[in-house]
């Protein structure tokens, strides 16, 4: 009794000539960058293997320095035109993230072609979790670095994942809360096509589907963004509008990549958004062509998490 007496005694001592005990700060992972584009449908492939087109913004996004993965915030059809100059450009088995966009949805082909991106729900690198079922291979997170990222089907309607038109359903929503809640990164991202807010280009005041896309149901519009804020996501990107804008709003950052056509759209220049993520902070970065569908550079930049 006197020797357990003795050894508790000399451990209280070591106990307070140490301090108190701390746990260590969570090590951050290494940053990294990755570019979003969209809506660059139909000027694609072989019949617009040209610079002033898609090809000449995937070649901008390869001189803006190494990204890990690209996001296409959907209507991206045909989709195996755009996987092929993506490939050609940034190289065999690149990752490449689809969100469905509405005319994407408009023939089987196109859609089973982006099932197969992601077949089986886990082809895709770093998925953490699976669509909801109807929507397994096309509606999923996956983890990369300090980034948790969603990528959301609009067009699922808790059956099929092309029943719905431009929406945040019950069943989507429902998904997407259980995501979030499990979410431990401290950066999130979620991707979908249509805007949550229309807003003009920043350069030409165009504007483009008002009061279309989530703005068509308001409450379930505002229930989807009360969420984004409750979890403290960084951004919500998205596509539709081929109008390029970034605004913070109600605390959450919306990113409208706006269209990657080149000059295939005329009314906004054609557009790509890098991002970096690392560091404690997250930043992104507005490239944009001039008239020609060339000379991408950037036109605007900032933080994501610092005011």
């Amino acid at each position: 009794m006197l020797r357990r007496r003795a050894r508790l005694a000399l451990l209280v001592l070591a106990l307070l000539v140490a301090g108190p005990v701390t746990s260590a700060p969570p090590e951050q992972t290494a940053a990294f960058s990755f570019a979003v584009a969209g809506d660059m449908r139909r000027f694609a492939g072989p019949d617009y293997h040209d610079s002033r087109y898609f090809l000449g913004a995937l070649e901008a996004i390869r001189a803006a320095g190494p990204v890990a993965f690209l996001l296409i915030p959907g209507d991206l059809d045909p989709p195996h035109h755009v996987i092929e100059d993506v490939t050609s450009t940034l190289g065999a088995g690149f990752p490449v993230y689809v969100a469905v966009g509405n005319h994407d949805t408009a023939k089987k082909a196109y859609m089973a072609y982006i099932r197969g991106l992601n077949a089986g729900g886990s082809r895709l690198p770093h998925i953490v979790r699976k669509g909801p079922p109807g929507s397994e291979e096309t509606m999923y997170a996956f983890e990369w670095g300090d980034a948790h990222v969603v990528v959301l089907n609009q067009y699922y309607d808790g059956t099929s994942d092309t029943g719905a038109d431009g929406d945040v359903t019950d069943a989507s929503f429902a998904w997407l809360s259980d995501d979030l809640a499990s979410n431990a990164k401290p950066f999130t991202f979620v991707v979908g096509h249509d805007p949550a807010y229309v807003l003009p280009d920043m350069a030409t005041g165009r504007v483009r589907h008002e009061g279309g896309g989530l703005e068509a149901n308001p409450a379930h519009r505002d229930r989807f963004w009360k969420l984004l804020r409750e979890r403290h996501v960084t951004a919500y990107i998205c596509g539709h509008s081929h109008n390029a804008s970034a605004k913070k709003l109600d605390g959450v950052w919306q990113l409208d990549t706006g269209h990657a056509r080149g000059t295939g759209d005329k009314g906004a220049p054609s557009t790509f958004i890098k991002i970096t993520v690392g560091a404690g902070d997250c930043r992104y970065e507005y490239h944009r062509a001039d008239a020609s569908g060339l000379n991408y550079k950037v036109v605007l930049s900032g933080s994501l998490v610092k005011d």
